[in-house]
């Protein structure tokens, strides 16, 4: 294949977009692989279609060799079995839904469970037809109430989606194990620097799940590390260790204190060790229970309801993490003071909220038995001894609190959490029977007994993966891609104005029979300089540059990562490219 500059669909930028926030997003709309063409909604442009191309053919080959069977699922889907299977209501605002001309409900697919499930209790009736492993590379639609960065967070976007059916839990195990290695073996490929973690399971339901995040310092998740074991976990899923439970019948009764303008954790420590309360003057943040008022919406719910969040002062409430836990539920800060005077803004104890009717839930460090210091629901009062299993009775627990670099890990105990910034690019789920239950999916088992498949689901953002190499793979200078995905393997510069231009095409034909991609800047009312800062803007592995040594027989081949340059014979130039290339592929393959 060879592209010519000069009649390419190919508009270069000098200057960063204005809307544009983070690397991939500026260098991908200034080297002309996308254009803006709605919020949240993009048009690839040839160069950008390339790269799109070779990562699907990366992800399409891995899964064919592990037995997966490619299928396509429409994008406009039928609302009937996403109600049935709940995620109507539990995507919520993040679904588009229409009527058609009948009236009758659809909606553009976020995913296609629900279809893979109906398919084959459509098509199988018997154990024999097991397992079956599905995939699709389709376009998928949510709709992001504040679409961002580009191709990371939009409202369309191409993803790889699989769905594996077994007929029992071993088999699952067994199709998820085999495409989690696929996956690592997918981004090696890809040139992405990954990590895999523990996840939520969120809509999609399920016991297991875990994410493969590229990391990255613009990386809208957040995870860990353990620096003693292999421990890694979304931050969402990190479970807190909590302490051994203690008699709370054995603690001295609760005492209640006064303590003026103490609306914050730091001023109550600091009156409560000033004034000796329950005799102690080594009072910390950690001994303080905070509660925090927030309210909760329930999918298809007319009103919120409120919802007490308890933890050791010294954290605060991650909205992200306990909306992962809650969810599909919508969680929100509270902030109507004044239509609820029974809570008591900046006093607000435990000990009354059973009585109110409002749910409680607690840290996992608060634990039956342990004493805190906290509210006592009256202004300018604070109450000690206040102990969980006697004076109050969660209604449960939540991981709620902030996640913080030294925390122990929650795994071994011994190591200390390190904190990263990473771009979810796949996430695999053991589903379960979800969605078999939902719909009903029997199969006849070997013993003439109908068996229920159970599933598994898998998917790759293969947009988002152009993004996260771009983030991972660029310099001050442009993009620079590796060699898997680059939408050319060799970039010809002609710089000059005599027969360098015939030189480079006659090259160009030679390397692209070859069965490389050649990509020729053969513009001729631009400078060189112009086509240099071009070439690397849009980042191939290697330019060769045809230019004023080529009337002694030579071109100059440069490499984009690294600056290696060298000067080669005219003759010696394609050789050398083809055997690398090929070498390159191999590694890869």
């Amino acid at each position: 294949m060879l592209l010519r500059m000069s009649t390419l669909l190919l508009r270069t930028l000098r200057e960063d977009p204005a809307d544009a926030e983070v690397p991939s997003h500026r260098l991908l709309l200034r080297a002309g692989y996308i254009r803006r063409a709605a919020p949240g909604g993009y048009t690839w442009l040839p160069l950008g279609k390339l790269v799109l191309d070779r990562i699907t053919e990366v992800v399409r080959a891995e899964l064919v060799a592990i037995g997966d069977q490619e299928v396509h699922f429409p994008a406009l889907l039928p609302a009937e079995p996403y109600r049935t299977s709940g995620r109507w209501t539990e995507y919520g605002d993040l679904l588009f839904t229409l009527a058609d001309r009948r009236g009758a409900e659809h909606l553009l697919a976020p995913t296609h469970e629900e279809m893979a499930a109906l398919l084959v209790k459509d098509l199988f009736t018997s154990y024999r037809d097991f397992p079956v492993t599905l995939f699709q590379v389709q376009t998928k639609f949510r709709d992001e109430a504040r679409p961002r960065a580009g191709l990371l967070r939009g409202r369309e976007f191409l993803m790889k989606d699989a769905y594996s059916f077994d007929l029992d839990e071993a088999g699952l195990r067994d199709a998820y194990a085999r495409h989690r290695a696929a996956y690592q073996r997918i981004f090696d490929r890809l040139g992405l620097d990954h990590t895999v973690v523990h996840a939520m399971s969120g809509a999609m339901g399920g016991s297991a799940s875990e994410e493969f995040l590229a990391a990255t310092p613009i990386g809208e998740d957040t995870f860990v590390g353990c620096t003693a074991c292999d421990y890694a976990a979304n931050t969402e899923a990190v479970v807190t260790r909590a302490p051994a439970a203690g008699d709370p019948t054995a603690a001295p009764p609760a005492e209640v204190h006064d303590t003026p303008e103490t609306a914050t954790i730091a001023s109550l420590v600091e009156v409560a060790n000033a004034r000796r309360l329950g005799d102690r003057d080594d009072w910390s943040a950690a001994d303080t229970l905070k509660n925090v008022v927030l309210t909760v919406r329930r999918p298809g719910a007319e009103r919120a309801e409120l919802l007490v969040v308890g933890l050791p002062g010294d954290r605060e409430v991650d909205l992200k993490r306990l909306t992962a836990a809650l969810e599909p539920a919508q969680v929100a800060v509270f902030d109507e003071w004044a239509e609820h005077p029974e809570l008591v803004r900046g006093y607000i104890g435990p000990q009354l909220l059973g009585k109110l009717g409002i749910r409680y839930l607690v840290d996992p460090r608060v634990v039956t038995g342990s004493a805190w210091l906290t509210g006592a629901n009256e202004a300018g009062r604070h109450a000690t001894g206040v102990v969980c299993g006697r004076d109050f009775t969660p209604d449960g627990t939540v991981e709620a609190a902030e996640v913080r670099a030294g925390d122990r890990c929650p795994d071994c105990g011994d190591g200390e959490l390190t904190i990263r910034r990473g771009i979810e690019i796949g996430h695999i789920f053991q589903l379960g029977r979800r969605y078999t239950d939902a719909f009903a999916v029997d199969v006849l088992g070997p013993a003439g007994k109908p068996v229920r498949p159970t599933m598994g689901c898998y998917g790759i953002g293969i947009s988002r993966a152009v993004a996260a190499i771009a983030e991972q793979h660029h310099d001050e200078r442009g993009l620079c891609w590796p060699a898997a995905v680059a939408p050319c393997d060799v970039h010809l510069v002609v710089a000059g104005k005599g027969p360098q231009l015939d030189a480079a095409l006659d090259l160009g034909g030679r390397l692209a029979a070859a069965g490389l991609r050649v990509l020729v800047d053969d513009r001729t009312h631009v400078s060189a300089g112009v086509k240099f800062t071009d070439a690397e803007l849009i980042g191939i592995p290697r330019t060769v540059v045809v230019g004023r040594r080529l009337a002694d027989g030579y071109v100059e081949l440069r490499e984009r990562a690294g600056d290696g340059r060298a000067e080669l014979p005219v003759d010696a130039v394609v050789e050398r490219i083809v055997d690398e290339a090929r070498r390159e592929r191999a590694n890869l393959v």
